[in-house]
């Protein structure tokens, strides 16, 4: 009895009042979410493109060819031959037989001299104290300086490329004697040692006078030249 007056009183409850629904934040969020429509795949079919010409010859024609060979430089039919005692030609500027003639119109002259590689620089008249022994140079031996740098007067200057063409200037010097220093004792231990070794030095050095320095008006005018043991480029003369 019970049960049907419940029963009763629901179906009256749901005429009268129709079912709503509840708000939007309380739904689930599978319920929230707007309805799409069903994601659908199309084949695309693309044609193959063709192939450029260079990849369209056959294989058997592919494996018979062969790389280019490289192209032989041309050979020269004398190729020039160079001794141990050929002189190399020495560098010189198009124009120095232009410039060669004020320079040494206007004198005096400087020069800077290299002697084992240390630079020193000279005047005709000057004497040069050489911070080392020149054994093979005895008083009174005439050396030649080669070695140049820099030549020039007070309005000129000719710089070298490494250095000045020989053919240009010409420099004499003479060796007019040897020096020495005083006696040096020096005075050497070790530790934990009594002993004391003393060691005597006493330096000998050379010294040169620059005789002549001249520069000449054209390449190679050297005419009329002193003989005299001229020393090189490399140790005694610079």
């Amino acid at each position: 009895m019970l049960a049907q007056t419940l029963r009763r009183t629901f179906i009256t409850s749901s005429a009268t009042h129709p079912p709503t629904l509840p708000p939007t934040f309380l739904l689930p969020l599978r319920a929230r979410l707007p309805t799409t429509k069903p994601l659908t795949t199309e084949a695309h079919t693309t044609a193959p493109s063709p192939l450029p010409p260079a990849y369209t010859t056959p294989i058997h024609q592919q494996q018979n060819q062969q790389p280019p060979k490289p192209s032989a430089p041309p050979c020269l039919s004398n190729p020039p031959t160079l001794s141990p005692h050929t002189p190399l030609p020495a560098p010189t500027h198009p124009n120095l037989a232009l410039l060669l003639p004020p320079l040494a119109a206007q004198t005096p002259h400087y020069i800077t001299a290299h002697i084992h590689a240390r630079p020193y620089l000279l005047t005709q008249g000057d004497t040069l104290r050489l911070p080392f022994l020149l054994p093979s140079a005895p008083p009174g031996t005439i050396l030649r300086l080669t070695r140049l740098s820099l030549l020039g007067s007070r309005d000129f200057t000719l710089r070298g490329d490494p250095w000045v063409d020989e053919r240009v200037f010409v420099c004499r010097a003479v060796v007019v004697g040897v020096e020495g220093e005083g006696l040096r004792v020096r005075e050497k231990t070790k530790r934990r040692q009594r002993r004391v070794n003393r060691v005597k030095t006493k330096g000998r050095f050379t010294v040169l006078r620059v005789r002549e320095l001249r520069v000449f008006a054209g390449m190679g005018d050297e005419g009329g030249e002193e003989g005299g043991m001229e020393g090189g480029g490399g140790n005694g003369g610079g």
